[in-house]
């Protein structure tokens, strides 16, 4: 199954995949928002499909959520009506573990707890075939202490994924000191074929996005406690300014600011650098239950449905 790859992990330096593995069966741990999405395009690629959750009733919402965007997409003529019912042919839920026993490739999606993930896959790892690929979708722990709660750290990448998954195209594959050449090569043309593009990056806390966009965000909030501008005239500075779809302020309400909350903490442990802790102002919306458009009101003010 391992075979020789280049010297450069970037995707446009790819040539055929050698001898690696072919991904015909996708399994997704997690139905929510990202795990739903994952699954989606992973089916709407012609990959036979199985997402799993804990319970009849969390699988049950994940896959109406699925159903729910697939027919957004019919109705806008973004996909024809026969190849979202033939998405959903491929799409099967499921709350067995050891339904996934003969997937190709396993990616995580669940709670944002290191535990809670390395614990899910110990429990996996004994039941999924031993040459399938592990995936993590984590935004901001490392890949490297999940996959060596496993026997199979060389086959184990980070695949991160945007929200919304079916419209963002970028997807960070995470390689990590012990990934195979041939797993980053698997799985990166793994993500081609999703249609969507692949980055190649280090398994350093945040990875590049966030790593990048986080201290950015951090920063416009201590600007704004200082009293450097208001919220609207520094997002429209940002907009006008530098051309960006949206200021700071109104992607951390769109992101939430308990998740940014949450990434940032974890970051600053990592990296214990004063960039990314998060300042009081943060911690202080996020105590109040201010959590940005999810909750009403974050440094914008939004209608609830």
């Amino acid at each position: 199954m391992r075979g020789k790859c280049r010297e450069s992990y970037f995707p446009e330096t790819f040539g055929p995949i050698g001898d690696g593995m072919k991904i015909k069966k996708v399994g997704v741990l997690g139905c929510g928002l990202m795990g739903s999405g994952i699954a989606e395009v992973c089916a709407r690629a012609g990959l036979e499909t199985l997402v799993r959750e804990v319970s009849e009733d969390l699988l049950d919402r994940g896959m109406n959520r699925i159903r729910s965007s697939i027919d957004r997409a019919v109705t806008k003529g973004k996909l024809e009506a026969h190849d979202g019912e033939a998405t959903l042919g491929r799409l099967t839920g499921v709350v067995d573990l050891e339904a996934l026993e003969d997937c190709d490739l396993v990616i995580e999606a669940i709670v944002e707890n290191v535990e809670e993930k390395r614990k899910t896959f110990v429990s996996l790892d004994r039941i999924v075939q031993d040459k399938a690929i592990f995936a993590s979708n984590t935004s901001s722990l490392t890949i490297t202490q999940l996959a060596v709660a496993t026997a199979r750290p060389e086959n184990f990448v980070g695949l991160h994924f945007f929200n919304p998954v079916p419209v963002m195209k970028l997807v960070e594959v995470v390689r990590t000191l012990l990934s195979s050449d041939q797993t980053v090569q698997d799985a990166t043309q793994f993500v081609e074929e999703l249609g969507k593009a692949p980055v190649v990056c280090g398994d350093k806390s945040g990875f590049i996005v966030n790593r990048l966009l986080v201290p950015y965000l951090l920063d416009a909030i201590r600007a704004y406690e200082e009293g450097l501008g208001t919220v609207e005239a520094m997002d429209n500075a940002m907009k006008l300014g530098c051309g960006y779809p949206m200021g700071p302020f109104r992607l951390l309400d769109f992101v939430g600011l308990d998740t940014t909350y949450f990434i940032a903490n974890i970051m600053f442990e990592e990296y214990r650098e004063k960039r990314f802790a998060p300042p009081p102002l943060l911690k202080q919306m996020v105590t109040a239950g201010r959590l940005g458009k999810k909750s009403g009101q974050g440094f914008y003010t939004y209608e609830k449905k």
